[in-house]
């Protein structure tokens, strides 16, 4: 097997291990991550009703794609979900490991004001 599909395959391993354990609530949403190569994305998910409450990425950012960026994209997603009256959330890394980007996207989430 190719190198890049075994490493994908491990993510997505991971990520349906964890997906049985963390289910949003109407209380508390879910804070979901995808990150690529050059972006980052992240999502609030009311997973009952199926809804996004509040969305960020790094696309239109002058910051590039480095760990700066997804502070940035943590902090624009935490402003927006406590606009739409999100308290807490439960944070779905998606399988990738709690390391770099992912990491200074949570903190940034974190210090904008959301609880995880």
């Amino acid at each position: 097997m190719d190198k890049n599909k075994l490493k994908t395959a491990r993510r997505i391993r991971r990520k349906r291990g964890l997906r049985k354990k963390l289910l949003g609530t109407p209380d508390q949403p879910r804070l979901t991550v995808f990150r690529s190569n050059k972006q980052i994305y992240a999502q609030v998910v009311n997973d009952v009703l199926g809804k996004t409450l509040a969305s960020a990425n790094s696309l239109k950012q002058d910051d590039g794609s480095g760990i700066q960026a997804a502070a940035k994209v943590g902090k624009t997603v935490a402003e927006s979900a406590r606009k739409a009256g999100v308290q807490a959330v439960c944070f779905d890394r998606n399988g990738y490991k709690y390391h770099g980007r992912i990491k200074a996207l949570a903190d940034a989430a974190r210090e904008a004001g959301l609880k995880f």
